[in-house]
């Protein structure tokens, strides 16, 4: 996942700009994506191993999670942070921190989904989420470059945003294994963070630079894409 971060970041080696249209086309790709993944991976396996109250109390409690973390900690989003600053100061700080942050539900969600009873779960949320941190990685990088960071150093950055990603995916598995009865909870739980980033972060970001409609379309071939690999 977090590799898939940087592998996302590299293209900034070979070009300092990425047009409003490709940003919003790949960050809603990223988007069906990820609801793909949560809509026909994460909540038909949480009914399948608990029951219709835990599937609803672990989506809320997922939701009302990251509106704690948002309130406690502001997201910044990098498409609405001047496009070029000329240091890394403070603010520029606070994206990356925000952005670490956001990184948090998506590891854990990976790790929850390798100990449902469904082998291919695990690996189907770890693709889904490797495959939305490529486009992130990539524009934050093109931002990192906007504060006068070097191409390489924009690349390293940007790969650690997605590091915290293993930490928090291991805490996941560690609860989920030792407690069974938190494996629907956290599937639940999983999905229920992976939709608030989907409707107040992807989609609000792939939206508002008159592009709506291709990023639409964008989104509808993320879902396909997922259902696609699903079926493999």
């Amino acid at each position: 996942m977090e590799i898939s971060t940087g592998l996302g970041a590299v293209p900034v080696l070979f070009f300092k700009e990425l047009s409003h249209k490709w940003r919003d086309i790949l960050l809603a790709y990223s988007a069906g994506i990820m609801m793909a993944a949560t809509s026909f991976g994460l909540i038909p396996q949480s009914l399948s191993e608990s029951n219709m109250w835990i599937l609803v109390t672990g989506v809320l409690c997922g939701t009302v999670l990251l509106t704690i973390l948002e309130k406690v900690i502001p997201h910044q989003d990098v498409e609405q942070v001047d496009s070029f600053q000329p240091n890394f100061d403070a603010k520029a700080k606070l994206v990356i921190l925000a952005l670490c942050f956001h990184n948090i539900p998506e590891g854990f969600s990976v790790g929850v989904s390798y100990t449902s009873a469904s082998q291919d779960l695990g690996n189907l949320i770890a693709l889904s989420i490797g495959l939305q941190n490529a486009p992130e990685g990539l524009i934050v990088a093109l931002f990192l470059l906007g504060t006068n960071v070097g191409r390489l150093k924009a690349v390293l950055i940007a790969t650690l945003t997605g590091m915290i990603e293993i930490l928090a995916g291991v805490i996941g598995f560690l609860l989920a294994h030792s407690i069974g009865f938190f494996v629907g909870f956290g599937l639940a739980f999983a999905a229920g963070a992976m939709l608030f980033i989907v409707y107040k972060e992807l989609i609000p970001e792939s939206h508002g630079h008159g592009y709506e409609r291709v990023a639409t379309y964008g989104f509808v071939f993320g879902i396909l894409t997922m259902l696609y690999i699903m079926n493999l």
